[in-house]
């Protein structure tokens, strides 16, 4: 019985700062029916209150509690550990990391999307502390997104290349890893499967959710290809938020 239901963001409840057609309803719809959310996102181009302030621009009553972002789960595995890590991540994101920023000592290699700071000089010295046994941890190894229209590279090429250079596994805290789908779960006190994941990465949130033993869909917006659902056997597919949450969610 479904008793949860996680949300991506961008692709899924708006495009490009406007909402898609028909999420805002869909989001109230599940509030009506006492469904708990979480929103899963792995953008790491902001922090979780900019997304928070974005989302109620657009008419989405959602707290930001609700809001589960890659960035805060690298803040808490860094701070629990205690390392001092250098940060390649994107400028709108450093007031969240201000306190990690600058450290003497590097120790640990933290990457998000960092948008035009994935130049020579950053990516050289994340690639020399990497060699000398730091860490890399990873909001995320997306491929791309989808802005303006078209698709954009993500931070994932990044970081194959890195690990490429380096020889070493990226650690990733942002979807798909099991974990963090488990610590939106239980925030919720619900277990997998009775929760259901809906989103446009067939990647990210489709097969990480299954993986981590939830129900998926995939919805036809966004990132979405024609095709992508082949990756996904055993995920649900619809044209968008609005026919998943009419179609699935009772």
């Amino acid at each position: 019985m479904l008793q949860a239901v996680l949300l991506d963001i961008s692709g899924v409840l708006h495009e490009d700062g406007q909402p898609l057609p028909g999420a805002v309803a869909a989001v109230r719809t599940l509030q009506d029916k006492g469904y708990p959310l979480r929103l899963l996102t792995n953008t790491s181009r902001q922090g979780r209150s900019a997304i928070h302030r974005k989302l109620a621009g657009m008419g989405f009553e959602v707290g930001v509690e609700q809001i589960f972002s890659a960035p805060q789960a690298v803040l808490r595995h860094v701070r629990e550990r205690m390392l001092r890590p250098y940060c390649l991540i994107h400028p709108d994101l450093e007031e969240e990391f201000a306190d990690l920023l600058d450290q003497p000592e590097p120790d640990a290699v933290v990457l998000g999307d960092a948008g035009s700071r994935f130049d020579y000089p950053h990516l050289d010295r994340a690639f020399q502390l990497l060699v000398e046994g730091a860490p890399l941890i990873c909001m995320g190894d997306n491929r791309y997104f989808h802005s303006a229209g078209a698709l954009h590279l993500d931070a994932g090429p990044f970081v194959r290349a890195l690990e490429y250079a380096a020889g070493c596994t990226a650690r990733v805290l942002g979807k798909p890893d099991k974990a963090f789908f488990a610590a939106a779960l239980n925030d919720l006190g619900v277990a997998a499967g009775n929760a259901l994941m809906i989103g446009d990465d067939v990647v990210a949130d489709v097969r990480g959710a299954l993986d981590a033993g939830l129900h998926a869909c995939l919805v036809r917006t966004g990132k979405y290809r024609p095709g992508d659902e082949q990756q996904a056997p055993g995920a649900w597919l619809a044209a968008d938020l609005a026919e998943a949450v009419a179609r699935h969610c009772p």
